[in-house]
């Protein structure tokens, strides 16, 4: 059986339209991404993973009940901002969303441009860039412990390869890394040029 990371949906194949991000194929590799981290245990990266399932399934729930006006995450938000009930769970929901995935994209690109660097060192650097100043003090003690946790850089390419070749991995994850960069560049500047949010 293939590796997850073969078969999973990649960011790389999320359509972009003159409309905008394909709404489906977007949380459908955003699931993907969840999937992979599921493979390191439940614990291992709770602190994102939590936060990135809860976005996941507020801008699903969105969808799901405006279908015909949300083929695309542009969509999905400027119907809801028309709405004018002040209510735009969907959009917050994005908006962090984009957020989490934003500081793991960071995390890897830190762990592929500096393969001597450890994962918590990677994650760290993305931590205090993307993440950081959303937090209180509480919150940044709480992440500093969990990402401390995270697991050896070795270890942790190694269950994402199930078994597969890393450097057959670590290709495929450049291009991963390369569509969801491009993605949360434009949810990013999307959200923030339409005064939908900041991420």
């Amino acid at each position: 059986m293939a590796p997850q990371f073969e078969t999973v949906k990649s960011f790389v194949d999320v359509p972009i339209t003159a409309d905008g991000v394909e709404t489906v194929a977007f949380l459908e590799a955003a699931d993907g991404l969840m999937n992979l981290f599921d493979l390191l245990g439940g614990a291992v990266f709770a602190f994102v993973q939590t936060d990135l399932r809860n976005n996941i399934a507020g801008v699903r729930a969105r969808y799901n009940t405006h279908t015909s006006v949300s083929e695309t995450l542009e969509k999905l938000v400027q119907t809801e901002a028309l709405e004018g009930d002040g209510v735009r769970h969907g959009t917050a929901c994005l908006v962090r969303l984009t957020r989490g995935l934003m500081f793991t994209c960071r995390a890897l690109q830190h762990a592929q441009e500096d393969r001597s660097a450890e994962l918590h060192v990677c994650f760290r650097r993305a931590y205090d860039v993307v993440l950081r100043h959303h937090h209180s003090f509480i919150i940044r003690s709480v992440v500093s412990v969990a990402i401390h946790a995270v697991p050896r850089r070795d270890d942790f390419f190694t269950r994402i390869a199930e078994g597969g070749p890393v450097d057959k991995l670590d290709t495929e994850m450049a291009k991963w890394l390369v569509a969801l960069d491009a993605l949360v560049i434009r949810l990013s500047t999307f959200l923030k040029d339409g005064n939908y949010g900041r991420v």
